[in-house]
């Protein structure tokens, strides 16, 4: 997630019939001069100006807030495709990827907090530290994670989860109809999950030992997502450093559905969602 044209100057040549009166031709051409240094200096108005609002936008993009088009369905559904939200980067300090192309200015974090379990945060994928990942925190560093028929424990502890209705149709990859559960972590925080039933491929797992500085993510659309679950040598994600978190997702901005494109200016209005604006993220 301008071309500004210069003026054309009528000189008094053109406007006057010809003088052999030396002194009239010298004020002609300082009047040429003025014209033409004013133009220059209104060009140079004009670029200042574009360069501080630039200047501006990165400084708020690094240091504040970050725009997100989602652009699969693997937070569902609490995320969708097509949801444009803002993220915080100031919820835990900044590392060298709050800035763009994740210069190698430093390594670690600065001014560093730690994220809190349930938190959906936008991160870079570990395995090419380039491709940004939305997730929601599982795991913190030191814990125990194991999934086991679906249902998603920590440190020996069930996360309880309470069964909400059948989900939209069409979510499952295998044709079956996507369950919707409410879950409730360790500290409390609430929040909905997909599920397309207990013969998932990471539906049953081993026991994940977060390391230190590291972090456990899982999608809310728990059969479809490539996350913590997955090895990074299987096209997953892994456990992420500390280092590589971006920011929190705090609001769905704005929505539109798959049929919007930018092209077609009609669609912006006939194919927006405008339920999901300004939706708050938990």
């Amino acid at each position: 997630m301008t071309d500004a044209a210069e003026p054309q100057v009528e000189t008094v040549a053109d406007a006057e019939p010809l003088s052999l009166d030396t002194h009239h031709d010298h004020d002609d051409d300082g009047g040429s001069d003025g014209a033409g240094n004013g133009a220059i200096e209104e060009t140079v108005e004009i670029v200042k100006t574009v360069v501080y609002a630039l200047l501006i936008a990165l400084v708020l993009r690094i240091f504040l807030f970050q725009p997100f088009t989602i652009p699969s369905a693997s937070m569902e559904p609490n995320l969708l495709k097509g949801d444009y939200i803002i993220v915080s980067k100031y919820s835990y300090g900044y590392s060298k990827h709050s800035i763009p192309f994740s210069p190698a200015l430093f390594n670690g974090r600065i001014f560093s907090r730690a994220p809190e379990r349930g938190d959906i945060i936008v991160f870079k994928l570990p395995s090419d530290n380039h491709t940004d990942y939305i997730k929601r925190l599982i795991g913190l560093p030191g814990d125990k994670i194991q999934v086991t028929g679906g249902v998603v424990s920590v440190n020996g502890k069930v996360i309880t989860r309470l069964y909400d209705g059948p989900g939209d149709p069409g979510t499952c990859w295998n044709g079956s109809t996507v369950q919707r559960f409410r879950e409730t972590n360790m500290i409390g925080r609430n929040y909905a999950t997909y599920d397309c039933g207990p013969r998932g491929d990471v539906d049953d797992t081993g026991v994940y030992v977060v390391p230190e500085g590291h972090y456990f993510f899982m999608g809310d659309n728990r059969d479809n997502s490539l996350d913590s679950r997955v090895a990074p040598e299987s096209s997953g994600v892994g456990f992420v450093p500390a280092e590589n978190l971006v920011g929190h997702a705090r609001i769905i901005l704005l929505s539109w559905n798959d049929k919007a494109t930018l092209f077609k200016p009609w669609t912006w209005f006939l194919d927006a969602r405008p339920s999901r604006f300004f939706h708050v993220l938990k």
